[in-house]
């Protein structure tokens, strides 16, 4: 035999070999996968179809909830929340500078949990085109773990945001008249949820006029100056937080301050001194002290946990809203997973019940 023939045969022997070996570790590990089967339960990873998945994309989740929707889950999730049924981690921050920030947001209630991972890049539309807040939420089944939905968290974000408005003003707001400072994309959904409950005519302030006649527009309210927008009874400040909207000169008797845009550290829309100045209310105070619009006094001494009312424990009936008609309020929104929760929970059984369409992708 030449030298090539017997590397040829050698080289098939060997690889004969290698077959026999493999087949006799899958016997082995089939017979060991059959025994933990019996023992354990496990289904064959084969035997199991490939899971798909819906995805709602931004235009499916508001066609899924609408804004008296939104209101009623959230003032549901509040109180649940306060009662400990609905439970939520400390939402997670990770810095990306000089760009913006990451946040992770997970929540359980009921039967689902979930995941919103969701950034905060405000120099997006400028720079890049891009909305400044993107994201995902997972919804999954609480139950098996096993996931059930991805939408767009810009969506769930904007309505719970205005959502969230709308069940402020319920509990603690004296008048009807809206005044809304900023009107970006989390500004425009709280005063579409605050009209949707019933609360109007507004005046809209935007340093850009275009973003604040547009808004007047659509709802039939009127573009305005800071100084008009604040002298309203109810006041949504929806700015990215960069600097104080309100000071201690514009606080009137009967006013109510939606603070929307602070939600997270270094942020504030109004001067420490106008927030003291206030009958105040927060969504958490874990978040609230840390991150919102009371951090500054907080940190300042001028706070403590006793001058906050959480608005979950005021929802259940177990604390007072304002003291009077004339007192000045103001309710610091940082915003909760468990509301971001109740509206992904709202927008899943829309899509069950066959009221809207969702692609889907198979994992």
């Amino acid at each position: 035999m030449n030298r090539s023939s017997a590397a040829t045969t050698a080289a098939a022997s060997s690889g004969e070999a290698l077959g026999a070996t493999i087949s006799s570790c899958g016997r082995r590990l089939g017979t060991a996968a059959d025994r933990l089967d019996g023992r354990f339960g496990i289904d064959h990873l084969t035997s199991r179809p490939v899971p798909t998945l819906p995805v709602l994309a931004r235009d499916a989740v508001y066609a899924a909830v609408s804004p008296q929707d939104a209101i009623e889950r959230v003032r549901e999730a509040f109180v649940r929340h306060h009662r400990g049924e609905w439970r939520m981690p400390a939402k997670v921050y990770l810095d990306s500078p000089p760009h913006g920030d990451f946040r992770a947001m997970p929540a359980l209630g009921g039967d689902l949990a979930m995941l919103k991972w969701i950034s905060s890049f405000p120099g997006n539309p400028r720079e890049h085109a891009l909305p400044a807040v993107i994201g995902l939420v997972c919804l999954s089944d609480a139950r098996t773990s096993e996931p059930l939905a991805l939408l767009d968290a810009g969506a769930v974000t904007a309505l719970r945001t205005g959502a969230v408005a709308a069940v402020a003003a319920d509990a603690l707001a004296a008048g009807r008249t809206v005044g809304i400072a900023g009107c970006g994309l989390h500004g425009g959904w709280a005063a579409r949820c605050l009209a949707a409950a019933g609360y109007g005519p507004g005046i809209c302030y935007d340093p850009r006029a275009e973003a604040a006649q547009a808004l007047a527009g659509e709802l039939g309210w009127s573009a305005g100056t800071r100084e008009e927008a604040l002298a309203a009874d109810v006041v949504a400040c929806v700015t990215p937080g960069h600097g104080p909207v309100v000071g201690a000169a514009d606080l009137h008797p009967g006013l109510h301050l939606n603070m929307l845009g602070a939600d997270g550290p270094g942020k504030a829309e109004a001067t420490i001194e106008a927030v003291v100045a206030c009958e105040l209310f927060c969504d958490e105070w874990a978040q609230a002290s840390h991150g919102g619009e009371l951090t500054g006094a907080v940190e300042a001494r001028r706070v403590t946990r006793a001058d906050v009312t959480d608005l979950g424990s005021v929802l259940a009936g177990e604390a007072g809203g304002r003291s009077g008609p004339d007192a000045v309020t103001l309710f610091d929104s940082t915003g909760l997973a468990i509301q971001d929760l109740a509206v992904a929970a709202a927008a899943l059984e829309a899509l069950r019940a066959g009221r809207i369409e969702a692609q889907t992708v198979a994992l």
